[in-house]
């Protein structure tokens, strides 16, 4: 049967059962959005082109599955590219489908015209462009499944206009990718052998494709083992933080003495993770070039595999693939006083240490911690306040932390967005700072078109925190470019149709968040914090006598 490309497309992607595209629209892919008219495919209509990227690529980190975004041309593009990089840092599944000019107009630079390929080169795994309508089903099968092989990421596939126009006579494509590996059980006890020569062992478990299957694996592995784990940057689901092995996270404002722990270890067991800049404090905690203890890696790209830090065994698979074989094999003595020690210095870093002001952002990161369900899905962009999740919220699942290993601003919103489309009955709460919510905020229409109820918890200090705090360790008492002016956060949600509240004692911000709950709205709740207030252990005057002692 002839179809227009468009039409073609997206019968491909109900064949990959898709059922979830996020766009902003554009005239340059007209031919994809009559496709998706009767598709059955929800079309989540975004505000900004970055946002719906941040949408799709948090819809992969939570099913799994490349999440979808289309995007217009020129400037559509290039506001998507900042979803695309979180995609990249994170090894998230994407496919990111992006107008483009006529064929016929390439190389005069006609509006709106760019090089995709040159473009998202470095950001994406495969970028092309499709010159043929008949080979559309090709191109997004292949796109599929090189955004889920391997290491995953995204993939960029640009649609000519009249590319995608034009009529063809071809079927959609079938068959599957190969499946993923598994390890044998010779090389998974091999691998642990190894380990089990080690006297101070530490599990960093990190990375994508992890399910429930495989964080029940992990707590059986190490009960099994007797082996303290610690997750790395934003990936805390992967173990029930209320686990007596679980020792906690090596992000943004981690426990010193987790710290210490890594630097004693003589023998690190990476799960997943790339063990990057994040978990090494700049690659000082552990050098690259002596390393100084045996370092044990399971990475499903054997590219990846010794590529910073080499390696004196591995599994080239995914974490939770690794983790099905290691989880049945019996243990060895154990390391239970050192597994213990951990899991005591985690116990102690929770406690929660008192910040300057009104509103103790620890006592609310606990009353959510004790309060929200299991299956809560906590999202969060980037800032000083994403401390006071990382050390003070315990996750209880694999799905129940959203959060970009890019450091991206921005993407809380988004993301919470999407969770809570995909997952409507579960509570899902965005975290975010006054300068981080107000660079996606304008979601907050899409939210309520689309029926999301976020609840989302604003941090309001008046300032860019985190390089505030930079600001004041390197050029202490010289403030440039890190005081904002902010809007009535409360008042602003009210006006897109959500609830608005404003918090400025700590005791009243339960009654509010039940309030907010029971909207059934997305609601925002803006929470005023101490300007003094800068980080989970310091102050700005703390940080600015830091920096003022370092300048002698």
């Amino acid at each position: 049967m002839t179809r227009h490309g468009g039409q073609i497309l997206v019968d491909q992607l109900v064949a990959l059962g898709v059922i979830r595209v996020f766009s902003v629209p554009g005239e340059s892919f007209l031919a994809a959005l009559d496709g998706l008219h009767d598709s059955g495919i929800s079309n989540i209509v975004c505000r900004q082109e970055g946002g719906a990227a941040m949408m799709a690529e948090a819809h992969g980190k939570l099913t799994g599955r490349p999440g979808v975004a289309f995007v217009t041309r020129g400037p559509g593009a290039t506001n998507a590219s900042a979803g695309v990089h979180v995609a990249r840092q994170d090894s998230t599944p994407m496919v990111l489908f992006v107008g483009q000019i006529a064929r016929g107009h390439r190389d005069r630079e006609a509006f709106q015209e760019v090089d995709y390929r040159a473009m998202f080169g470095p950001l994406a795994k495969w970028v092309a462009e499709i010159e043929d309508t008949a080979r559309i089903p090709e191109y997004v099968a292949k796109a599929f499944r090189v955004a889920s092989s391997g290491r995953p990421g995204p993939v960029v596939l640009a649609l000519p206009e009249d590319m995608l126009s034009a009529k063809a006579d071809v079927p959609d494509f079938s068959g599957r990718g190969a499946s993923p590996s598994r390890p044998s059980p010779d090389d998974a006890q091999a691998l642990l052998d190894r380990l089990h020569q080690a006297e101070r062992p530490l599990v960093v478990a990190g990375g994508p494709c992890w399910s429930a299957d495989a964080a029940r694996n992990l707590a059986r592995f190490a009960e099994t083992q007797q082996i303290p784990v610690a997750v790395s940057f934003r990936r805390q689901g992967h173990l029930d933080n209320r686990h007596a092995c679980y020792a906690g996270d090596l992000g943004v404002g981690a426990n010193p003495k987790l710290v210490q722990r890594l630097r004693d270890a003589d023998c690190l067991l990476l799960l997943g993770t790339r063990f990057g800049d994040i978990e090494t404090a700049g690659y000082t905690l552990v050098d690259p070039s002596r390393p100084d203890k045996t370092i044990l890696h399971v990475l499903p790209d054997p590219d990846e595999i010794g590529a910073v830090y080499g390696v004196d065994g591995s599994l080239t698979c995914t974490a939770p693939a690794a983790l099905d074989v290691l989880a049945e094999l019996p243990g060895s003595q154990g390391w239970p006083d050192w597994t213990a020690s951990a899991r005591a210095d985690y116990e102690s870093w929770r406690e929660p240490t008192e910040t300057p002001g009104e509103v103790k952002l620890e006592r609310v990161m606990r009353w959510l911690s004790d309060t929200l369900p299991d299956d809560a899905i906590i999202t969060n962009g980037a800032g000083n306040y994403a401390a006071f999740i990382h050390r003070y919220y315990q996750f209880r699942q694999h799905d129940s932390q959203v959060a970009p290993t890019s450091g991206s601003m921005g993407y809380g919103f988004p993301a919470a967005t999407a969770a809570k489309l995909e997952h409507p009955d579960r509570v899902v709460v965005c975290m975010a700072g006054d300068g981080c919510f107000q660079m996606t905020l304008n979601e907050m229409s899409t939210a309520v078109q689309h029926g999301a109820a976020v609840i989302t918890v604003v941090v309001n200090n008046g300032r860019y925190g985190t390089i505030r705090m930079h600001q004041e360790k390197t050029y202490p008492g010289r403030v440039s470019g890190t005081e904002m002016a902010n809007p009535d956060f409360a008042a602003l949600a009210k006006a897109y149709g959500g609830h608005g509240e404003r918090v400025e004692k700590t005791e009243e911000f339960g009654a509010a968040f039940e309030r907010a709950l029971a909207s059934g709205l997305p609601a925002v709740i803006e929470v005023v914090t101490d300007p003094e207030m800068l980080s989970t252990t310091m102050t700005v005057s703390q940080f600015r006598a830091l920096g003022e002692k370092a300048k002698g």
